[in-house]
């Protein structure tokens, strides 16, 4: 009966995505574009920090992302999204649907691979450039030649990765592309510590502990700077770090503190929580 009950979830799924696949969505996203591109040439942009807004990612992601890539073009609507779940929840699915960009999904559960695979199947339509899944556990030692072999190298525009382990170690290893934007899952119960989770090339989640993986704002912002990016923002809950590379948007989109990433009343309440595990190892970062 797993056949009927995976035919239930799809369906199930394709409901709750209904008015999100609806045209009328896509249409309005292309003319925030195209009011951000005017501001952007009258000198008028709004800051960052006001253009989120959720249609597939979890958080604020799809606005956010829509007002960078606004102002500085589409380029080849290329991604790569590191554990993406099955890819329709995802912070790159808005780009796929409803502009029409093409990447890779990385999931180690072919299960939501499979889920995936059906929903992009028909949507938006047949004839719509498909994302291709791979399915892996994502480590140091395999990403870039996973990447290769997938077929893409080089500039791309957009880099996701959310795996709840080993982020910040597989960013620091990748180097067979260079995105312009980069959104990477921190840890924000870790505070204003500049701490990483050692390396474990077997680590599963949730390990020892369920927030004892990844890396602090800290540690993930002088990573993001050694690797040629600087940070402008991110979710409300400050864990989606957002950089882009050091030479984009200089005039329209500020560099800010990590500090500044976290000032959610629920995010500060978090940081009580790194206390059960403060006195664990740790590498500076």
């Amino acid at each position: 009966m797993s056949w009927l009950k995976n035919l239930i979830k799809y369906y199930f799924s394709k409901r709750i995505h209904r008015d999100k696949l609806h045209p009328s969505v896509g249409i309005q996203q292309r003319a925030l574009m195209l009011h951000y591109q005017v501001a952007q040439a009258n000198k008028q942009v709004p800051a960052f920090n006001t253009t989120g807004f959720k249609v597939f990612s979890q958080f604020e992601e799809d606005g956010l992302l829509l007002f960078l890539f606004s102002l500085m073009g589409e380029g080849r609507k290329t991604f790569i999204e590191i554990g993406s779940n099955d890819g329709i929840n995802s912070n790159c699915s808005n780009l796929a649907i409803h502009f029409g960009w093409s990447g890779l999904f990385f999931e180690g559960d072919l299960k939501l691979i499979r889920r995936g695979e059906k929903f992009y199947s028909k949507t938006p339509t047949p004839y719509h450039p498909k994302p291709k899944y791979v399915q892996a556990i994502i480590k140091s030692e395999n990403i870039n030649q996973l990447i290769e072999n997938a077929g893409l190298s080089g500039e791309i525009e957009l880099l996701s990765i959310d795996i709840d382990g080993n982020d910040y170690w597989v960013w620091d290893a990748l180097t067979v592309v260079q995105p312009k934007v980069v959104v990477i899952e921190t840890h924000t119960e870790f505070g204003l510590e500049n701490i990483v989770v050692p390396y474990d090339s077997n680590y599963m989640y949730p390990g020892k502990h369920p927030i004892y993986h990844g890396a602090s704002v800290i540690a993930m912002n002088n990573l993001a700077e050694k690797k040629g990016y600087r940070l402008i923002g991110a979710n409300d809950l400050g864990m989606n770090q957002i950089y882009i590379r050091k030479d984009l948007l200089l005039d329209e989109v500020p560099t800010v503190s990590p500090e500044s990433t976290l000032w959610h009343p629920k995010t500060k309440a978090d940081y009580s929580k790194f206390n059960e595990i403060k006195d664990w190892e740790y590498i500076k970062g």
